[in-house]
């Protein structure tokens, strides 16, 4: 049983910058994807940014101005989110996928005012 644990969001002026948090409990192999999506009111979950030792991948919307890191050790990833947006407001999900199976994060909110 894999549990994911967010912490880090909160409000912040546009081009401010935050730090998001997630600590996992269980067995997650360095291959496994580990990372961020997130969801803004009235819209589908999207990618932020994913890793694992063979890849990493950004959205399209955040490529330049996140950076998703992982601690193997810890079970840890990061993502440093910088010159934030107001359109970067949502509720940000960490997500372990592990094989077939996907677990997520109680997700934590991140607002950016304009």
């Amino acid at each position: 049983q894999v549990q994911l644990v967010e912490s880090g969001g909160g409000l912040v002026q546009a081009g401010g910058s935050l730090r998001l948090s997630c600590g996992a409990t269980g067995t997650i192999f360095s291959r496994n994807g580990m990372g961020w999506y997130r969801q803004a009111p009235g819209a589908q979950r999207e990618l932020v940014a994913i890793t694992s030792d063979l890849s990493t991948n950004y959205g399209d919307s955040v490529k330049g101005r996140f950076t998703i890191s992982r601690d193997y050790v810890q079970n840890t990833v990061y993502l440093q989110m910088n010159s934030l947006k107001p359109e970067d407001t949502g509720t940000y999900y960490c997500v372990a996928q592990i094989g077939q199976f996907t677990y997520w994060g109680q997700g934590t909110q991140v607002t950016v005012s304009s």
